[in-house]
């Protein structure tokens, strides 16, 4: 499998959210609101200038996805993010995992005592793509939450891929720099098939090469740890979204096979 590693052309990162990055025009957390249990529902907005993107949590061949810390905030247990179905974005013979326009990624914060105030600041690394590819980072902090729920966030949960109980069949085989997993999945028709292992972003996984097969598909990928050796793949860890013309849906955990 080829892999495309464009993180050198990443420039420099700045140290500041001023003056805004290239290709994009706003960062802010939208407020969101306190459910019923006492977490706060807000969301990252990221808008961007035409024709460029930023990524999703797993990106693909290349890319650099969001990462966050949290250490300004005040009585924050802990965060779950909840990613809406990226977009497919070819380039040639690179396939990437993100977003253009826009990307509202929401989130779920629990306060540590729900009975006190909740303060979200967050600084935020991500990467931008257009012609040349920039890192970015801003720093934010969330305004109090608003009485109703906000439209914007439902509708980016609603794009959040379905989740499937299905732990279809796999193969595992060592390469020279990792594990190569083949998956047999019951779904005909998609266009991709993204694999993570949930809790190792460390992992870098190719895009997986999809090969239809009767009544499914199959989709392979190689996962290469920072060691670049073969090691103890943890199956019922990974991650599938599948992405197709219907929407997303997503499943975790294979049932090894030999």
């Amino acid at each position: 499998m080829r892999r495309i590693v464009l993180l050198a052309l990443f420039l420099p990162l700045t140290a500041t959210a001023e003056p805004l990055s290239p290709g994009l025009q706003s960062a802010r957390l939208l407020p969101g609101w306190t459910d019923a249990e006492g977490n706060r529902v807000a969301a990252l907005e990221l808008r961007l200038e035409p024709g460029w993107k930023t990524y999703w949590r797993q990106p693909g061949d290349s890319g650099l996805p969001p990462s966050f810390d949290w250490s300004g905030s005040q009585n924050l247990a802990d965060v779950t993010f909840h990613w809406p179905a990226p977009e497919a974005i070819r380039s040639g013979d690179a396939l990437t995992l993100g977003y253009h326009d826009t990307l509202l990624l929401p989130f779920t914060a629990r306060p540590r005592d729900p009975a006190q105030a909740l303060v979200l600041d967050a600084a935020v690394d991500f990467g931008l793509c257009e012609n040349i590819c920039v890192p970015a980072r801003v720093s934010l902090q969330a305004p109090a939450p608003a009485a109703s729920r906000d439209p914007r966030i439902e509708a980016a949960l609603a794009d959040v891929p379905a989740r499937l109980d299905a732990r279809p069949a796999c193969r595992l085989s060592e390469i020279a720099d990792g594990m190569r997993l083949s998956v047999d999945l019951p779904q005909a028709g998609a266009e991709v098939a993204a694999m993570e292992v949930i809790g190792r972003p460390e992992i870098w996984v190719s895009t997986s090469e999809l090969e239809a097969r009767s009544g499914g598909s199959r989709a392979t990928a190689d996962f290469v740890p920072p060691a670049a050796a073969p090691f103890d793949l943890d199956t019922g860890a990974v991650r599938i979204t599948l992405i197709g013309p219907d929407g997303a849906v997503e499943m975790q955990g294979c049932d090894r096979q030999g």
